[in-house]
């Protein structure tokens, strides 16, 4: 049985991103990423995401992934289209706009 905890550590340490970096762009702390190391039956998904962040194709080392299209795992930076960030972009700036103008309605 493979070890996929070790297989994606060693993976990392030889890319050279910092271990925090991708737990933070996997939502994760770096405790759950040491903790993951230890881990032998990492899901796919993780494994794959993982390997989006440090652009490292884990289907030569982990066998069921050569089975998984790699493009089925969405991309945890892009979780949100960029209609969505800019909807609420402009929800908090009308906000803030008619906030100050309460401010200046109840000072001035």
């Amino acid at each position: 049985m493979q070890h996929r905890g070790e297989i994606v550590e060693r993976a990392i340490r030889q890319s050279g991103y910092p271990i925090s970096t991708i737990a933070k762009k996997l939502g994760r702390s770096r405790r759950w990423m040491y903790l993951m190391f230890d881990n032998t039956q990492i899901d796919l998904e993780t494994v794959m995401a993982i390997g989006n962040i440090i652009h490292h194709d884990f289907s030569d080392e982990i066998k069921e992934l050569s089975s998984i299209n790699v493009n089925t795992v969405a991309d945890p930076e892009n979780a949100y289209n960029n209609q969505t960030k800019e909807y609420w972009k402009n929800k908090y700036l009308k906000l803030l706009e008619d906030y100050n103008e309460l401010l200046k309605k109840v000072n001035g």
